[in-house]
């Protein structure tokens, strides 16, 4: 499953700025941090709706994903 979201879905988010990086995976919740333009991003649950849908359409099991939106140091001066 980790392959297939740096492999798969991370590349789509790069073409907007932005991009995901695998936390863990425990049960059924799966924790991505979201950091460029998808930290910041007004719409990211919608992102992360489609990707739980790729998830459970390629794994067949329903994956909850908890997003976490990591912004760079350099925003908070």
């Amino acid at each position: 499953m980790r392959e297939f979201v740096e492999t798969i879905l991370a590349p789509r988010l790069q073409g907007d700025g932005g991009w995901v990086e695998w936390d863990s995976l425990n049960g059924n919740t799966l924790t991505l941090v979201f950091r460029g333009e998808c930290s910041k991003c007004l719409i990211l649950d919608r992102c992360v709706h489609w990707m739980e849908e790729e998830l459970e359409k390629k794994f067949g099991q329903h994956i909850v994903i908890q997003p976490v939106r990591k912004k760079p140091f350099f925003w908070d001066t």
